[in-house]
C-alpha cells in the first residue's frame, strides 16, 4: 500500500474525502445552475469563462480535495463564484426581506 504523508490521504482510501467531495460537487452544480439562470445579465464572453472555470474544477474537484487545506482551497473558490451568483444571499437570513 503506497504511504501518504499524514493530513493527505487519496481519495479512494478515505470514505470521508468521497462526501467531501460529492458536498462540494453539488454546491459548485448550484452556481452553475444559476449561473445559466442569470446568463441574460452577462456578456457571453463572462458567462463562456465562467462556464469554463467551473468545467475545469467540476472535472478536478477529487484532486482538490484531496490537497492538504482543500476545505480552504475549494470554500475560496465557491466564494468567486457566489460574488456572480449570488447563491450564498439566497440562504443568508439576515437578507430575507
Amino acid at each position: 500500500m503506497p504511504s501518504s504523508s499524514p493530513g493527505q490521504y487519496p481519495a479512494r482510501e478515505c470514505p470521508f474525502a468521497t462526501i467531501i467531495t460529492d458536498f462540494y460537487r453539488e454546491e459548485f452544480l448550484k452556481r452553475q445552475a444559476l449561473l445559466r439562470l442569470q446568463r441574460e445579465y452577462y456578456s457571453e464572453h463572462a458567462v463562456a469563462s465562467a462556464e469554463a472555470a467551473l468545467d475545469r474544477i467540476l472535472t478536478s474537484l477529487e484532486v482538490l480535495c484531496a490537497m492538504d487545506h482543500a476545505d480552504q482551497l475549494v470554500s475560496r473558490l465557491l466564494r468567486c463564484f457566489d460574488a456572480v451568483t449570488g447563491v450564498s444571499s439566497l440562504s443568508d437570513p439576515k437578507k430575507v426581506h
